[in-house]
């Protein structure tokens, strides 16, 4: 999919570079539009270098008539070809000429030219921000239905400290990606979803745990909040930023990510148990760390609490999906793991198999339904999976609510 990326003139400018590196590993095309002052921070070089295409700074340049008479309707081949329109940053100048219609350069003219989705990433001093100009004209954009993404708070380059800084590029992206699928068919669910392994103590410095890396849950929580849903990530200790939009609630242990699940059970609508949660654990775990010695050590294991079978006994009308990850006999497994634990639909994958499952970001899974069907899902990136999961568990949802 191509995107056009706008960028406005402000010291935040260095940071489109870095979005555009994301938006390229996430598939996307990227063609840059550069106002003026933007070239004033960042050359139109830095862009063209990274994109490897062609960076457009203003409506004529330096061209000769010949030239300029061919280029004329630029923008409109730019806003035909083009998919998605992403401002960032976006300057107060920006979203007010975007707000009232002006259009004084390529940019501004690109934009109302441009028929598709359009993200906006405001960045701009506190006071700028807080403008009632500014406060109005946002909204007139929000009201078209474009995304505004940020800005955070925090120190500025002007050295004052508040809001209006330019959002995290991660964050920017999971806007853009949000609008490339143009689905909102989870707008007023509540997701509960986890993800990673846990950490069991065996004293204050060693634990048991297992190989989750969370890609799976979190590429789960992603594609939910993309497609409109309230998400709360329960998620053991992973090395992944949690994505923009989505409520994370760290944990570490079993216990944990039970009661955090039981807390938030009463809210959510679906809840996905992607979790590797540990099945054994240390019932009394010592204040001071095992000395080791020459001697065998044994250790008393008491198995985990099951919270895929106590939020099954407890579900009512939810749609419950749990994982299975197994070395052998997936399906079998997956389909009495399904019937044991009550839940809707079981995710059932092969941890062993080469170049897929644990720390990878491709996978390969079987979809294993309540209603008897089994769906295999061909190798894909688990961020495709994700929203391939939830297709089917939208479907599974309205084959049970029919059936009854």
């Amino acid at each position: 999919m191509n995107v056009v990326l706008g960028v406005g003139g402000g010291i935040a400018a260095y940071k489109a570079a870095e979005l555009t590196r994301a938006l390229m590993r996430e598939g996307f095309t990227v063609s840059t539009v550069m106002t003026s002052a933007a070239c004033e921070f960042i050359t139109p070089l830095t862009f063209a270098a990274l994109s490897g295409r062609k960076v457009i700074t203003d409506l004529f340049g330096n061209r000769s008539a010949d030239e300029i008479l061919s280029s004329s309707v630029e923008h409109i081949e730019v806003a035909q070809q083009n998919q998605i329109l992403v401002v960032a940053p976006a300057t107060a100048d920006l979203i007010g000429k975007f707000a009232n219609g002006l259009a004084d350069d390529f940019l501004s003219t690109l934009y109302l030219a441009f028929q598709g989705p359009v993200v906006i990433a405001p960045a701009m001093n506190t006071n700028m921000w807080q403008h009632p100009a500014v406060v109005e004209n946002l909204a007139v954009l929000a009201g078209r239905g474009h995304r505004i993404v940020g800005p955070d708070a925090g120190a500025l380059a002007c050295g004052t400290v508040g809001p209006g800084r330019l959002v995290d590029p991660e964050q920017i992206v999971s806007a853009v990606v949000a609008a490339s699928i143009g689905k909102t068919d989870l707008s007023g669910e509540t997701l509960v979803v986890t993800a990673g392994p846990t950490q069991e103590p065996i004293d204050p410095v060693r634990y048991i745990t297992n190989r989750s890396s969370g890609k799976m849950g979190y590429a789960i929580a992603e594609a939910a909040a993309a497609r409109g849903a309230r998400v709360v990530l329960i998620s053991g200790p992973v090395q992944l930023k949690p994505p923009a939009g989505v409520e994370l609630v760290a944990v570490r242990t079993a216990y944990q990510m039970r009661d955090a699940v039981m807390e938030h059970l009463p809210e959510a609508t679906i809840i996905v148990k992607s979790a590797a949660v540990a099945d054994y654990h240390i019932a009394s775990v010592p204040d001071k760390k095992i000395k080791k010695t020459a001697a065998r050590m044994s250790i008393d294991l008491d198995p985990t609490p099951d919270i895929l079978a106590e939020v099954g006994s407890k579900k009512g009308d939810r749609l419950l999906i749990g994982f299975a990850a197994e070395t052998n006999d997936m399906v079998p497994e997956a389909r009495r793991k399904m019937q044991t634990k009550r839940a809707d639909m079981i995710v059932g994958n092969f941890v062993n198999a080469a170049g897929t499952g644990f720390d990878s970001d491709v996978n390969e899974v079987t979809l294993v339904m309540s209603t008897g069907d089994t769906v295999p899902l061909e190798r894909a990136t688990k961020k495709e999976l994700a929203h391939k999961i939830l297709d089917h568990a939208l479907r599974l949802r309205l084959a049970l609510h029919n059936a009854v």
